[in-house]
């Protein structure tokens, strides 16, 4: 979700309840463009993330602290010189716009209270962090904007400050009624979602796009397409959204497509209901685990770049070999007509006319006519030996290609899966494990051979039943066979999405008869880490570990198994707790 006004309002409702009446102990600037404030308040230490990155403009009270430059820069200095010790006295969002004021008190070198207010606007690449006097006057800023760079408005030392108004838009809680609202929306021809977020101050697209959907209205059509009671409607539940908004109805979360972030968001996303979310206390607790767990998902999936290109240049490879092996295989259906050919020659080649091109007979098969084609040129028997040289030549293809597909297919199945754990790796070191498997089965050819084997870190996921029992996720073929063939005992029990890639799961019994609960539980898990965790349910097959055989010679991760139980379960896994070791 973009970091609107919305957002910006859950913001500054946390810091009121937080930081105001705090005094700053500590001022630092980590990167160019970023402040971490560390502030007292309530025998409690909190820090403050300010940052005016073009990319990436934040702010929210974090946990983590940063390493700080040697010598500081003196945007940094200056700030520790006026407001080192000061106290906040008042945070505010004007104008819902994406602002947040901090205003200060401190005493100056006479000892005399003075006030400050740090400005931090989050715009995008426009975004700055803005140090002005009581009047507004721009003392100093993280970034300077000159008249050559913007033509809107000047951040320099001197200047007074202004937030600039490029755009026709009004803060929404300056509506008071249904005329007013609409009269806003009908100057814009253009879809009713666009023309929401163009014309107030603080809605992003998809905050648009969400009141319209909690009117049950399509947010592509434009103003002009409802009539009076669809525009009643639609005023009241832009109405009832802004005074949850206004009365501090927050409900902070993030939207998970599988395990990936979607959408963080200051309220219940009712569009998103398909999505998993997670709740938190706070807007800060969300954007910090929102922005790491979306920056380690990219920079996993940028660093398996690679082995996703690797997997699938084979996949493609082998796939086309299955399609050519099949239309050969299906060419050797011909075999028994021509092996019929050669039986029925010998049987009435007697009565074949010397130089006949064609002879009909009765197949005594079926007792049905046949009209069999003949070389002329040939006699009777040597026909019947060129239609027994095709049979036994296309039943040594048969056999042939019948070992070539059942190879092809477990070689795809094998792809398939390795495929399923890309998508399921966390970190570096379960991307270690992959390419080892990668070069173990030639798809990757070492560069070297130093004798040692590689050190493996990654360990398999780990979650705890809602009944107590322990239960263990492969994250790759290596670890699902480490998992069922070493880790888990005979009476241990063992679950797989049936008939596609997916993990071993695997419970400890400790020898007690498993709860309902503790079975579905580990199902969803196997549903979740599978191929098939985009579908509805999922059909999963289970069984003792006594039942799970491997055969010799298969792939990593592959097993037999002839007595089992089926469930069909959701691939929802939110309920379910993980331990993080």
């Amino acid at each position: 979700m973009a970091f609107d006004g919305i957002t910006i309002a859950n913001i500054v409702y946390e810091l009121k309840q937080t930081i105001l009446g705090g005094r700053i102990s500590k001022i630092a600037q980590p990167e160019t463009d970023e402040l971490l404030i560390a502030i007292k308040n309530n025998r409690t230490q909190y820090r403050l993330l300010l940052s005016a990155s073009a990319s990436l403009p934040l702010i929210y009270l974090t946990s983590t602290n940063k390493q700080s430059p040697m010598t500081a820069p003196n945007f940094c200095m200056l700030l520790r010189k006026h407001i080192g010790s000061g106290k906040i006295i008042d945070i505010t969002q004007p104008d819902f716009e994406r602002v947040v004021q901090i205003q200060l008190e401190h005493l100056n070198e006479l000892g005399d209270i003075c006030t400050k207010y740090l400005i931090i606007e989050i715009m995008g690449k426009h975004s700055n962090i803005i140090f002005c006097d009581d009047n507004m006057r721009i003392i100093d800023s993280i970034k300077h904007i000159s008249a050559n760079m913007s033509s809107v408005r000047e951040v320099l030392p001197g200047r007074d400050y202004f937030i600039p108004s490029t755009q026709d838009k009004i803060s929404p809680y300056m509506i008071h009624t249904q005329e007013d609202f609409w009269a806003h929306l009908d100057a814009k021809p253009c879809a009713l979602a666009k023309a929401l977020y163009t014309s107030f101050n603080g809605i992003s697209p998809i905050a648009a796009e969400e009141i319209l959907y909690r009117a049950g209205i399509d947010s592509a059509l434009p103003s002009d397409a409802f009539k009076d009671l669809e525009r009643t409607h639609i005023f009241h539940t832009f109405e009832r959204f802004f005074q949850d908004i206004d009365q501090n109805q927050f409900a902070p979360s993030i939207y998970y497509n599988n395990d990936e972030p979607v959408e963080f968001s200051s309220f219940t996303m009712q569009q998103y209901s398909d999505y998993t979310s997670t709740s938190y206390e706070s807007i800060s607790q969300v954007l910090e685990e929102y922005y790491a767990a979306k920056d380690a998902f990219t920079r996993i999936h940028q660093k398996s770049s690679d082995l996703r290109r690797v997997v699938g240049t084979a996949l493609e490879r082998s796939r086309k070999k299955l399609d050519l092996q099949t239309k050969q295989m299906k060419d050797t259906e011909k075999m028994e007509k021509y092996r019929i050919y050669g039986e029925l020659i010998h049987t009435y080649g007697y009565s074949v006319p010397e130089g006949a091109k064609s002879f009909q007979a009765v197949n005594y098969y079926n007792n049905e006519e046949i009209t069999i084609p003949l070389d002329e040129t040939k006699s009777p028997a040597q026909n019947a030996k060129k239609y027994f040289d095709r049979y036994n030549k296309l039943k040594r293809t048969q056999e042939a290609l019948s070992i070539q597909l059942k190879d092809t297919r477990e070689e795809i199945e094998h792809l398939e899966s390795i495929s399923n754990s890309l998508e399921i790796a966390r970190g570096e070191n379960d991307l270690v494990q992959l390419k080892e498997e990668l070069m173990d089965s030639g798809y990757i050819k070492r560069k070297y051979h130093t004798g040692k084997k590689v050190k493996i870190l990654s360990k398999p996921l780990h979650y705890i039943s809602s009944d107590g029992y322990h239960m263990y996720v492969g994250k790759n073929n290596y670890q699902n066979e480490e998992l069922t063939f070493q880790f888990a005992t005979g009476n241990d029990w063992w679950f797989h999405a049936k008939g596609q890639p997916g993990s071993h799961v695997i419970v400890k019994s400790n020898n007690e008869e498993l709860p309902d609960r503790t079975f579905e539980e580990a199902g969803r898990l196997a549903a979740h880490y599978s191929k098939g965790k985009l579908a509805p349910k999922v059909e999963i097959d289970y069984t003792q570990k006594k039942n799970i055989k491997k055969p010799s010679g298969s792939k990593p991760g592959f097993v037999i198994y002839y007595t089992n139980y089926s469930l069909m379960i959701e691939p929802d896994i939110s309920m379910l707790k993980e331990i993080t070791e």
